[in-house]
C-alpha cells in the first residue's frame, strides 16, 4: 500500500471511529490529509470503494485483536489490550450501530464470531463462570452488545472498564447464587 493511500485510510478510519459513516466526507478527509479532492479521487474512484478498503482494514485489526485477546490471562491484560485498540472498538461500535446497513452487518457478523472465540477462555476467569462455558459465552455476547453502546471516547478507559467488569461479575454472583 503506498504511504498516500495508508494516510487517506488512517484519517477515514479516525473519522468512522468517531463520528460513524457520516463522518466520511470527501471534503473532511482532504482537509484532514492536507491533500486535494482530486488525490482521494484518484486513489479511490469513490467514497464506496473507499469505504470497502476501510472495512477490510477493520476486519485486519479486528482479527489482530482478536488473537492478543485469546493470549490474555486475565482481566489485567485484556484491559491493557482493549485500551491500546481505543480508535479500532470505537469503530466496531459505529458497525455495531449501523448495522443496518447490510455491508457493514456483514463485517460485523463476521468479526463477532471469530471475536467471541477469542475472549472466552479469559472472560470466563473475569466473570467466574468457568465451570459454565455456555452460559459464560451467552453472558459475553449481551456484554458485548451493552459495552459498545456505552463506550465513548471519554469512558473507554481503566477505571470505567474496571467497573464495568466488577458489573458483570456482581450480576454472575447473583445469578447464581440465586439458583
Amino acid at each position: 500500500m503506498k504511504e498516500i493511500e495508508r494516510t487517506w485510510l488512517e484519517a477515514g478510519y479516525r473519522c468512522f471511529a468517531h463520528k460513524g459513516p457520516e463522518g466520511l466526507k470527501v471534503e473532511r478527509l482532504s482537509k484532514e490529509v492536507g491533500k486535494n479532492k482530486s488525490s482521494f479521487y484518484h486513489l479511490f474512484a469513490d467514497l464506496e470503494i473507499f469505504t470497502e478498503r476501510l472495512l477490510a482494514l477493520h476486519l485486519g485489526q479486528a482479527k489482530a485483536i482478536s488473537k492478543k485477546e485469546s493470549t490474555a490471562t486475565n482481566e489485567k491484560e485484556l484491559i491493557s489490550i482493549i485500551l491500546e485498540h481505543k480508535v479500532d472498538l470505537l469503530f466496531n461500535r459505529q458497525l455495531r450501530v449501523h448495522r443496518n446497513n447490510p455491508q457493514f452487518k456483514e463485517y460485523l457478523d463476521h468479526i463477532i464470531q471469530f471475536s467471541v472465540q477469542g475472549l472466552l477462555p479469559v472472560w470466563k476467569n473475569i466473570i467466574s463462570l468457568t465451570e459454565n462455558g455456555a452460559l459464560a459465552q451467552m453472558v459475553l455476547h449481551l456484554s458485548l452488545e451493552n459495552f459498545y453502546l456505552q463506550i465513548t471516547e471519554e469512558t473507554l478507559n481503566e477505571s470505567w472498564l474496571k467497573t464495568y467488569f466488577a458489573s458483570i461479575r456482581q450480576m454472575v454472583f447473583l445469578f447464581k447464587k440465586s439458583n
